[in-house]
């Protein structure tokens, strides 16, 4: 709408004619605008003069007379049934408000009768306590009284009669304090309680008014100031406070020691510690180190004894005793198979336990160390190492055979006495341990078990049937024969050794393997040999320790302990310990970390000593002998750590006085980034013994030109590394003869020089070949040929016995008598053997 000016105004809906007015609009910034409204009364709708009042309450809406307006279309039937199903749910609202209002108002009543059970039973528990206190209270203060009153009488008696009289008023002071209390109100309760030092006493215990309302203005007292008086006046009410006797320890010190730790040992505060060593000029911290000389001052300054300890004593913790005879029980004997490579041990294994033990093996080869638990028919229980037999793994023979008690020495028929089983023969030896001889493949046409008996004698292995004492029985892992005999014989000799460990002692075992496992951390092949291994026991092996978290067996079960022979995988360890660690279990974790740390510092240091351990002198000899020697720099990263020891072996062995292999970094586990990052720097390529790189380590690899190789046989490894190593040898340049000429004459020759002319007595001479001139049998000179004629021709070569003429390049010191020698050169590769 519009008014008379044009302008548009705002309206408003309502009834009755409109009306006008101006309104005034405010906006931003102070502007302001006049608009002109329009109102409009409210209409008001009137009934038809046709239209009767709505019916008074009850009366149908779709009556005549209802005040209701029907919509169109609808019957009067259609009408009243609306009505009534809206009566309907009308109703059934109310129901089922009032339903609700009924639960929750149960609900509310339940609550209040929990809460007011509760605040009962509460306040009964507390009832019973304050009777449990007041009935504790006037107990003591009855046994303080009695005490007074005994302490009073035997002082009376001893006193002299003289004095009784004079002293009379003194002793009897004690008993003035009843009259006091009963004065200041004391009713009997509370008895014994908050006797101060002014003679003041406070009934009852101490609220949380009271220790906040106490002193006018002044410093308000702390619980533990309360409690500290409260014992004072307990001491006097006692007989006087008795001075606490000082306790003299044994401190033990090391070479340094941490102030704080020191504080400790000698059960003083360290800030006593602290001050007494600024008092004698040293101003330290109590999270510094002293040594053992300013140690022993302070400790003589608190009144303790000193104990000088090495650092080397935290090991003494380890239980070293020898078990008694009393202790013993019979244990399972551990037999080591040992043997050539692919003589069949670990099939015979397979054999004995009807387990599946080469399937899992890469190429059939036994790569580490496996510990098993085999039961024989007739239930005795047997622990095997089965052990590999390649040259690379010969560190982990040697480890078998220290923790062995019956070696196995297996030989083909076939094959009969190869390298290893020389190697395997002078490892049972060393360990002085019995040898059983099983000669193996005897199912085979071209098996002869006589040789191989026949050729141990070369190795002072007599069998029984030549008369010897070591036992032999001829097997087949294929067809099972021989078998029952190998495991009696086993048995039989195990009778004989009597082994036997304390179970009931601290575990104690050596490490058979390590390795890192994704899934479940630094896991350790263990071989009990004294004591009970459990879950939960703190241990120490090599320089990590840990706290045994699971046992596993061979089967792969848990297990809640291990016994004495008995193999098991131990989970919880902090690292990854070298293979052939002593595994000892010690009472606390501080002293397990305390050991470990001592090791590895220990160890730091011989390493470092090693590596300095040269004069300047030496080490530019060192350099100036290792500098023509090229290197072929390679990472190494294995499953497990036995792996990777025999790797770095078989690698130190590659090489000659030209060339050779350098192990920069040997680990267990994935191949990480930070294998990548040292391999570029150093040129070298990663080489991966069934272990794979992560998804970052292979994209940094494809980013920086790092070559990775896997492997899963040793056996390929060292022949491509081998191979590598041989690429860096020069090529060898070999001479060969092919002929000798003898000069006859010289002769000078304007524009050429002195020509000699010679008689070829031997072989053939070519001008593109080298030459030497010999006198009297001594070379004088050697380089090439300038010219070579037959007659006035050039020619490329001159057959024997016929005569020539040459011309050296840029020498012409020849003479009649002199020998030429004639020699062709050629390129031979070389390879590393």
């Amino acid at each position: 709408m519009s008014d008379n000016d044009g302008k548009k105004t705002l309206g408003v809906r309502g009834g009755g004619g409109p009306r006008s007015g101006n309104v005034k609009q405010s906006f931003s910034h102070g502007r302001t605008k006049n608009v002109v409204v329009e109102t409009k009364r409210k209409r008001i709708v009137k009934p038809k003069p046709g239209a009767a009042a709505p019916a008074p309450g009850g009366a149908k809406a779709g009556a005549p007379g209802a005040g209701s307006k029907r919509p169109a279309g609808i019957s009067d039937e259609e009408m009243e049934r609306r009505m009534r199903a809206l009566a309907a749910a009308r109703e059934r609202e109310s129901e089922e408000a009032a339903q609700r209002e009924a639960e929750e108002r149960e609900r509310e009543e339940e609550k209040m009768r929990r809460r007011e059970e509760a605040e009962a039973k509460e306040r009964e528990q507390r009832e019973a306590e304050e009777r449990a206190q007041a009935k504790a209270d006037e107990e003591e203060r009855k046994k303080r009284e009695e005490a007074d009153a005994a302490k009073q009488a035997a002082a009376a008696a001893a006193a002299p009669p003289a004095e009784d009289q004079q002293t009379r008023p003194t002793k009897q002071a004690p008993r003035s304090k009843a009259p006091e209390r009963d004065q200041r109100g004391d009713d009997g309760r509370g008895k014994g309680k908050g006797r101060g030092d002014d003679g003041g006493r406070r009934a009852g215990k101490l609220t949380l008014n009271q220790a906040l309302s106490g002193g006018e203005g002044g410093r308000q007292k702390s619980m533990a100031a309360m409690k500290r008086k409260q014992e004072r006046a307990r001491q006097k009410a006692m007989g006087g406070a008795q001075e606490r006797e000082k306790v003299v320890r044994d401190v033990q010190v090391p070479e340094a020691i941490v102030v704080s730790e020191l504080a400790n040992r000698m059960a003083e505060r360290v800030g006593d510690v602290v001050k007494a060593l600024m008092n004698n000029g040293m101003m330290v911290t109590q999270n510094q180190s002293i040594d053992a000389d300013t140690a022993e001052l302070i400790v003589e300054e608190f009144g303790h004894r000193i104990v000088r300890v090495s650092d080397s004593d935290v090991e003494d913790v380890i239980d070293s005793v020898d078990d008694k005879e009393s202790d013993l029980q019979p244990r399972p004997p551990v037999i080591t198979i040992m043997g050539h490579v692919d003589h069949g041990k670990t099939s015979l294994l397979d054999a004995i336990r009807d387990a599946k033990v080469v399937a899992g093996e890469a190429g059939g080869i036994t790569q580490h160390i496996g510990a098993y638990q085999v039961t024989t028919d007739s239930g005795a229980v047997l622990s095997f190492l089965d052990t590999p037999g390649h040259a690379a793994f010969t560190s982990m023979r040697a480890r078998g055979a220290q923790v062995t008690d019956i070696v196995v020495l297996v030989v083909a028929a076939d094959d009969s006495v190869m390298p290893q089983t020389i190697e395997a023969i002078n490892h049972a030896k060393a360990a002085k341990v019995p040898m059983i001889v099983a000669i193996n493949k005897c199912d085979k046409p071209e098996a002869n078990p006589d040789k191989v008996r026949t050729e141990l004698l070369q190795h002072e292995v007599i069998v029984e049937a030549m008369s010897g004492d070591v036992q032999d029985v001829e097997v087949s892992a294929q067809t099972g024969q021989g078998l029952d005999e190998l495991l009696e014989a086993i048995a039989l000799q195990s009778e004989i050794l009597e082994l036997k460990a304390n179970p009931d002692r601290a575990a104690e075992g050596a490490v058979i393997e390590a390795q890192l496992d994704v899934g479940r951390g630094p896991v350790a092949t263990v071989l009990v040999q004294r004591g009970t291994l459990k879950q939960g026991d703190i241990f120490v092996v090599g320089e990590q320790y840990g706290k045994v978290r699971a046992l596993i067996n061979d089967r792969g079960e848990r297990v809640q302990e291990a016994g004495p022979s008995v193999p098991v995988e131990v989970l919880g360890l902090n690292g990854t310990p070298e293979a052939g660690d002593v595994l000892n279990v010690v009472k606390s974790e501080g002293q397990a970390r305390e050991i470990a740390e001592y090791r590895e510092k220990a160890a730091k240091e011989k390493r470092a000593a090693a590596g300095a351990g040269t004069t300047l002198e030496q080490l530019l000899a060192q350099a100036k002998e290792n500098e023509n020697v090229k290197e072929l720099p390679i990472l190494v990263k294995a499953d497990v750590q036995g792996s990777a020891e025999a790797i770095v072996q078989a690698m130190e062995k590659i090489g000659n006085d030209e060339v050779r292999v350098r192990v920069l970094h040997s680990g267990v586990g994935a191949i990480t980034e930070s294998d990548i990052g040292l391999a570029e720097a150093s040129g070298a390529p990663v080489i991966g013994f069934n272990v794979r790189a992560n998804a970052p380590a292979r994209n940094s690899a494809n980013q920086k030109g790092v070559e990775i190789r896997y492997y899963s046989v040793i056996y390929d490894l060292v022949d491509d590394v081998k191979a590598a190593a041989s690429g860096l040898l020069g090529a060898e340049i070999r001479e060969n003869f092919i002929g000798y000429a003898e000069i006859r004459e010289v002769f000078k020759v304007t524009g050429v020089g002195k020509v000699a002319g010679c008689l070829v007595t031997e072989g053939i001479a070519r001008r593109s070949a080298g030459v030497r001139l010999l006198r009297d049998d001594v070379v004088i000179h050697e380089g090439t040929l300038k010219t070579l004629k037959r007659f006035k021709d050039e020619v490329s070569e001159v057959q024997s016995g016929q005569e020539c003429g040459m011309a050296f390049e840029k020498y012409e010191d020849i003479r009649e008598g002199d020998v030429i020698e004639i020699f062709e050169r050629e390129e031979v590769e070389r390879n590393l053997d």
